[in-house]
């Protein structure tokens, strides 16, 4: 873990409010969170808990209602959308549930895509796109489609996705969600080594308990509170 004490994330009071009136919703209720940087945390909680409203506002998809949210202590609330489209784009990789790969494109393209966005050229974001495939070992079949690779390879190629920009933070929704069960020790103890092995800050959603064990830290949110917070090992 850094020895910088300033969080990577920092929530004060932070409150999401769907609706008015008589459809107004809390998803959120004044949340207090610290995470810093070179944890693993899961994040526990059933449907309508606040746990998926929460890592939108972190991955800066969503704004909160009320309350502040500091990234290595910048105000996010004071960026303007093209500076939160940076924050997203420099500092964080995301993996979905459903892989969100291009279906007619090679594992070497899908994982390129972050790359084009930045501008990249066309031979940097090769050579970082197969060094992102071999960490999580996948080199050898960069030119086969997602049809042609297993869910869990192809959760594989999303991991590589994520990893290519070199980010501070993944946060990954439900990784292990599409998968069975060696797939899924695959994804996690894939997760486990980048966080152990390249410091990568590590935020998941999980609705599994044998998921959330591979994490340092589970949080668990119910009614949009966090009710427990605290080290699994």
């Amino acid at each position: 873990m850094s020895n910088n004490m300033t969080p990577l994330i920092a929530f004060q009071g932070i409150t999401k409010v769907y609706g008015s009136g008589e459809a107004k919703t809390y998803a959120l209720r004044g949340i207090d969170l610290e995470i810093h940087e070179g944890e693993f945390v899961a994040i526990m909680g059933s449907s309508g808990s606040g746990k998926s409203t929460a890592m939108n506002i972190i991955g800066c998809l969503d704004e909160p209602t009320e309350g502040d949210y500091h990234f290595q202590g910048v105000d996010v609330g004071a960026l303007n959308l093209n500076q939160k489209a940076l924050l997203r784009r420099n500092y964080m990789g995301f993996i979905f549930q459903g892989f969100n790969l291009l279906g007619r494109t090679s594992a070497l393209e899908n994982v390129e895509l972050p790359l084009i966005y930045r501008g990249s050229s066309a031979k940097a974001r090769k050579d970082a796109s197969l060094a992102a495939l071999n960490k999580v070992g996948l080199k050898n079949v960069s030119h086969h489609q997602p049809s042609q690779l297993s869910g869990g390879q192809q959760q594989r190629v999303a991991v590589a996705r994520a990893l290519v920009t070199n980010p501070l933070i993944m946060l990954a929704d439900e990784p292990t969600g599409n998968l069975d069960s060696k797939n899924s020790e695959e994804v996690m103890l894939l997760l486990q080594n980048l966080n152990k092995e390249q410091n990568i800050t590590i935020i998941m959603v999980t609705h599994e308990n044998e998921m959330a064990a591979y994490a340092d830290r589970t949080i668990v949110f119910r009614d949009g509170l966090i009710i427990s917070d605290g080290k699994e090992k």
